[in-house]
């Protein structure tokens, strides 16, 4: 099985473009630039697996690395919870702080409060993981919403089609889990709660990462971004930059 490299090594090894910091001061032992920047954001939100929040990193910066515009912000989606905790989290990348910790739904066909199927099908009705670039904004059947592109082949680059999308519900607040013991369950689309729902929008539009953990192990072990695979990388990346534009 392949193994991952060391979370912090493989954030070092490709953060410094997003701090405007040289590789070297990121690829020594310590890492000190690197523990800091963790240090910040998990101080921020200590309910946040400081794994997943690696992950994350990890997962954007190798992106921005090999040809992906830098991003403000980042969006974090730990789908190991149960739907009762908040498992959003946006990050201000800039000022190192955190912007919101939220609810978030998962797909009807992922689970009930737990979340533990996901995929990549039309009519699938389950969540997906993995890196996404949030985009154009819009007003729809759900009201104000964001729409979002998958950028991991086979595992959310259906993301799309499928039209998963951030979105308000009425389903996603505290009087729904007092009532049915979880929050209201979509069509795969990390809804959240609708008096969030416009500035989740607006702080995610126009190119922000999202990224859904959820601890698969094939993902894990084959994700591009999360073992850094430039080649494969450049490709997607291209392949994105073609289609949106």
């Amino acid at each position: 099985m392949l193994q991952l490299r060391s979370p912090r090594l493989a954030v070092a090894a490709c953060f410094s473009l997003m701090l405007g910091a040289s590789v070297t001061s990121f690829a020594d032992e310590s890492g000190p630039a690197l523990s800091s920047l963790i240090t910040d954001l998990t101080e921020q939100a200590p309910k946040l697996n400081q794994f997943v929040l690696e992950k994350a990193i990890a997962a954007m910066t190798c992106a921005v690395n090999h040809g992906a515009e830098q991003a403000d912000r980042l969006a974090v989606i730990d789908f190991s919870l149960p739907s009762t905790e908040p498992r959003l989290w946006i990050f201000d990348l800039q000022n190192r702080s955190l912007i919101l910790e939220e609810l978030v739904a998962h797909g009807r066909n992922s689970g009930g409060n737990l979340a533990t199927r996901f995929s990549n099908k039309e009519g699938s009705h389950q969540s997906s993981i993995g890196l996404f670039r949030a985009s154009e904004s819009y007003i729809g059947r759900h009201g104000y919403a964001l729409r979002m592109d998958g950028l991991e082949p086979g595992i959310n680059d259906r993301a799309r089609e499928r039209a998963i999308v951030i979105h308000g519900a009425d389903y996603v607040n505290e009087q729904w889990i007092e009532k049915h013991g979880r929050i209201g369950r979509s069509h795969g689309c990390p809804a959240v709660n609708r008096d969030v729902a416009e500035q989740v929008v607006d702080t995610l539009k126009d190119g922000q990462f999202v990224f859904s953990y959820y601890p698969d192990d094939q993902w894990l072990t084959t994700s591009p971004y999360l073992n850094c695979q430039p080649e494969r990388v450049e490709a997607i990346v291209a392949l994105y930059d073609s289609t949106a534009n």
